[in-house]
């Protein structure tokens, strides 16, 4: 997958956004997605989606590749295939009521659910909501009951599959882990598949089965969570493991205190070879003239990283 933009008064110049990934995402499963702000993380989620069109690459749904199709089969894939968007405050349309706002993908695609307002009210209680927020605007809501509306319009359809773009970021620490452990809730209760976005390696962890982190628009390592999150083998994933607070200030953490120097790149002109090879403590000549593969270290965790490559 790769997906370039155009730069405003350049024919020549591209945005690399998402520069070469490969993932396999299985079903029921949570693959998280990890990076710095700018790592092209939402990129990749919406065009899995086809809320962007990708410059190269196939989007393999259910044996189907899903980046040609349009009209009723894009239709169909978007039934199948929904987003939770990062903020619920600009992600619900504010002269819409929570019944209008919810209703809304059950006309589009046509489904016949008897009673509206009865079935609404019976999905309102399955993430925690009752028939008096039907009625109300989203102003009238607090952060996390947005995000509750936000996503049980994504699930109302009954989708397969799920991209959940940091949909605990905006709120408040106290309400993020009651949304956290809504969507594992749903998951089992409707076998969703959730590609899961975000900053916070630790929330990533928690959340996923696989973890994949992302810098400059590259996978540079891939694994089972619990794998990565505890025995990081790329220099980036140690530094934003590093960069975890400890929740509590009497215990001495045992990782090393890590520093990550200088600045990402720009998108636009990605240094030559491994794109992290700039701040990386353990960068050789190869590094800055070859792009490394994606090495292959355990079970089914991988690595691009020329140190691993070698051997």
């Amino acid at each position: 997958m790769k997906k370039y933009f155009g730069v405003r008064g350049s024919f020549r110049k591209k945005v690399k956004a998402v520069d070469g990934v490969s993932l396999n995402i299985k079903r029921g499963e949570t693959l998280g997605v990890v990076g710095e702000s700018g790592c092209g993380k939402s990129t990749l989620g919406k065009t899995i989606l086809r809320l962007l069109d990708p410059t190269s690459g196939k989007v393999i749904f259910e044996s189907r590749d899903v980046t040609k199709v349009k009209g009723g089969a894009l239709r169909e894939y978007w039934r199948n295939a929904q987003m939770v968007f990062q903020d619920p405050h600009t992600s619900l349309d504010p002269r819409m009521t929570i019944a209008s706002t919810l209703l809304e993908p059950i006309r589009q695609f046509k489904i016949d659910v008897g009673d509206e307002e009865e079935f609404l009210v019976k999905q309102m209680e399955v993430v925690g909501l009752g028939r008096e927020h039907l009625y109300r605007y989203p102003h009238e809501l607090s952060g996390g009951q947005k995000q509750r509306v936000a996503i049980l319009r994504a699930i109302i359809t009954r989708p397969k599959f799920i991209v959940l773009d940091e949909p605990t970021s905006s709120l408040d620490v106290s309400v993020q882990a009651q949304i956290l452990e809504l969507l594992k809730d749903l998951q089992k209760k409707f076998n969703l598949t959730y590609l899961f976005i975000s900053h916070d390696i630790a929330v990533v962890k928690y959340m996923s089965n696989r973890m994949a982190v992302m810098y400059l628009g590259k996978v540079v390592e891939l694994g089972p969570a619990d794998t990565v999150f505890e025995s990081p083998q790329h220099p980036y994933t140690q530094f934003l493991l590093a960069a975890v607070p400890v929740p509590d200030p009497n215990i001495t953490r045992s990782r090393k205190k890590m520093l990550i120097q200088g600045e990402p790149p720009s998108p636009i002109n990605p240094p030559p070879g491994c794109r992290f090879h700039p701040r990386c403590p353990h960068a050789m000549d190869i590094c800055k003239r070859s792009e490394p593969p994606l090495a292959m270290i355990g079970n089914s965790h991988c690595v691009y990283c020329w140190l691993y490559a070698k051997k």
